[in-house]
């Protein structure tokens, strides 16, 4: 597998660094963090804390930050720019294009295609996938092995499917999505009617519509809506192992970590940020630009802004304070019982 990037390549992709030192070898053969680099590696400073281990790194190319000061060892290159977590990014987008290449159009023999589906030009289908009728596929979409496209879904163009990605009927992608292993999108939401002691399942007619630039990561699961959608806003990225349950909305830009929990019919407004494993009760609004930390639990509406932690959800510094003062209820019961002691 080729992994290398020579030092020419690099600066084309960053034009703005601005270069001090050289080294003999061009060809860069890895990416390592400071402590771990080695001759060849390309490495970055993306967090002041970790200043001290620039001046020992052995990265024969290091990003910095603009207002680095220090001087390279020899045979060490500095490229210093704005932002060299994003540069590390831009490198590693040419390298991803490099070592996972998408496919040139192609069919494979295996795959299962509806003669009712319609896929425009550039379409490329892998082993034992399946497309059901009158599924549309715009032009340029890559579709994995073992994915399975419902009947009347659309996929828009240069979006991405995984393999074993699950799409259920009528289900609605945008453009450039990009949808990770594993992922079910479409499938019946959790409801039910308790009659006569009996739980009696509700049908969910409804779809769900994933809007441009969305990316849902490995595993994660949105459900159909009752009826209307579920939708997903445009650029928002979704982690791992998230369930999204029958009508929710997520606006635009959404950001949601590993394990998040959302019942139905929460409405996610623009620019929210939701930590690994938060749980969200049915029907909320969630207003935007509102913070969620990692495993809160959310049981009432949430403003815009709001920096919420803790179960239940409370203001990010009283939570702080809170879990400071916790720590001391030790010391605070010996201290009552000794001054019980002595009486």
């Amino acid at each position: 597998m080729d992994f290398t990037i020579d030092l020419d390549q690099i600066l084309e992709l960053l034009p703005s660094s601005k270069v001090d030192g050289k080294i003999n070898d061009p060809i860069l053969k890895g990416i390592a963090a400071l402590e771990r680099a080695v001759p060849g590696d390309v490495s970055f400073l993306g967090n002041l804390k970790y200043k001290s281990l620039v001046s020992s790194t052995e990265a024969s190319v290091v990003f910095l930050p603009l207002s680095y000061e220090g001087a390279p060892k020899q045979n060490q290159v500095y490229c210093r720019m704005e932002d060299p977590s994003h540069g590390l990014a831009t490198v590693c987008e040419f390298l991803e294009k490099k070592l996972y290449p998408r496919p040139d159009s192609y069919i494979h023999p295996s795959a299962w295609i509806d003669q009712s589906a319609r896929l425009e030009t550039g379409v490329s289908v892998g082993a034992f996938s399946f497309i059901g009728k009158d599924a549309h596929i715009e032009k340029d979409v890559w579709i994995g092995t073992h994915c399975h496209v419902g009947d009347y879904s659309k996929l828009g163009s240069e979006t991405l499917l995984h393999p074993g990605v699950k799409l259920l009927s009528r289900c609605e992608i945008g453009k450039r999505v990009v949808i990770n292993s594993g992922v079910v999108i479409g499938s019946e939401g959790y409801g039910f009617e308790q009659i006569k002691g009996s739980h009696i399942k509700i049908p969910h007619l409804g779809q769900v519509i994933i809007e441009d630039d969305v990316e849902i990561g490995a595993n994660t699961c949105i459900d159909r809506a009752r009826f209307e959608e579920t939708r997903i806003g445009e650029g928002t990225k979704i982690d791992n192992l998230v369930q999204i349950g029958h009508n929710v909305r997520i606006g635009k830009g959404c950001l949601i970590v590993a394990q998040v929990g959302i019942a139905g019919s929460v409405q996610f407004e623009d620019n929210v940020v939701v930590g690994g494993q938060a749980g969200f009760a049915g029907h909320l609004k969630i207003g935007k630009g509102a913070k969620i930390a990692g495993q809160a639990g959310i049981t009432k509406d949430v403003s815009p802004g709001a920096f919420l932690k803790g179960n239940p959800a409370m203001p990010f510094q009283l939570a702080q304070r809170i879990s400071i003062l916790q720590k001391r209820l030790p010391d605070l019961f010996n201290r009552f019982e000794a001054t019980l002691d002595k009486d």
